[in-house]
C-alpha cells in the first residue's frame, strides 16, 4: 500500500505542476491571442535557458554524443516534466541532474518541459556498418512479445508520460532497461519494472540495439 501511495503522490504532484491556474484560464477566455503570445514568449525564454544550461550535455538540438546521455529531441513535455520532478525530489539517482533540478521552481520545470516538447525528433546518424538483420528481427519480435508497442506505440514515439524510444542512444537504453529490470531505476509507476519481469539481459541488449536503430516499415504502395 505504501508503494501505491507514493506513486499516486508522485502522479498527483506532477499533474498539479501541469495544471493551469484559474486566473490563467480566465485570461485565456478573455483573450486567447494574448495567452498564446505569452506562451510563445515563455518557450523562447526557456529555449535560451536550455542553450545555456542543458545544451552542453544534451546538445542544442536535444541530441548529443555523450555516453549515457539521453536524447531529449522528440520527447513529450509531460515525460520531461515528470523526470525533472523525480530528479528534484531525489527519486532518480543522477548527481548532475539532481543538482540542476533542485535549482528549478515549478515554473522552471514547466518552462523547460514545454520547450523540450517542441524539439523535433533527430534521427540517429548513419551507421558505419549495416545493422545485424537477424538481431533486428529478433528484437522486433521481442517488442511485440513483451508488449512494448502497447504503451510506446508501433513507431516507438511515445506520448504523454511515455517516452520516445526510437533513435534513443543504445547505451542509454541498455542502462535504463537494466535499471528497470533490477529495480534501481525509478519510474512514474512500476509499469516498466513489471513489464520487464522475466526478460533476460541478452534480450534487453537486443531491444536497445533495435530501438536505437529503429526504422519504420515502408509505407504500402
Amino acid at each position: 500500500m505504501a508503494g501505491w501511495a507514493a506513486r499516486l503522490a508522485t502522479g498527483s504532484a506532477v499533474l498539479a505542476l501541469l495544471a493551469i491556474p484559474a486566473q490563467a484560464q480566465g485570461q485565456a477566455k478573455a483573450g486567447k491571442g494574448a495567452a498564446a503570445a505569452s506562451g510563445g514568449a515563455a518557450v523562447g525564454e526557456y529555449a535560451q535557458r536550455f542553450a545555456t544550461l542543458c545544451a552542453a550535455c544534451h546538445g542544442a538540438s536535444g541530441r548529443s554524443d555523450l555516453p549515457l546521455t539521453p536524447v531529449l529531441a522528440g520527447q513529450p513535455s509531460f515525460y520531461a516534466i515528470t523526470q525533472l520532478f523525480l530528479y528534484r525530489e531525489g527519486r532518480r539517482d543522477n548527481e548532475g541532474m539532481t543538482a540542476v533540478a533542485k535549482t528549478m521552481t515549478d515554473d522552471d520545470m514547466r518552462g523547460f518541459a514545454d520547450f523540450i516538447g517542441t524539439l523535433p525528433p533527430v534521427p540517429a546518424p548513419p551507421a558505419t556498418t549495416p545493422p545485424d538483420a537477424a538481431r533486428i528481427d529478433r528484437a522486433r519480435s521481442l517488442a511485440q512479445q513483451y508488449k512494448c508497442v502497447f504503451c510506446h506505440g508501433a513507431d516507438f514515439s511515445g506520448g504523454q508520460q511515455v517516452p520516445r524510444l526510437a533513435w534513443q542512444h543504445e547505451d542509454y537504453l541498455r542502462h535504463a532497461l537494466q535499471g528497470f529490470r533490477t529495480g534501481t531505476r525509478a519510474g512514474y509507476t512500476r509499469a516498466m519494472s513489471e513489464a520487464l519481469f522475466g526478460v533476460t539481459a541478452a534480450e534487453l541488449d537486443d531491444l536497445a540495439y533495435y530501438l536505437s536503430r529503429f526504422q519504420p516499415p515502408p509505407a504500402p504502395r
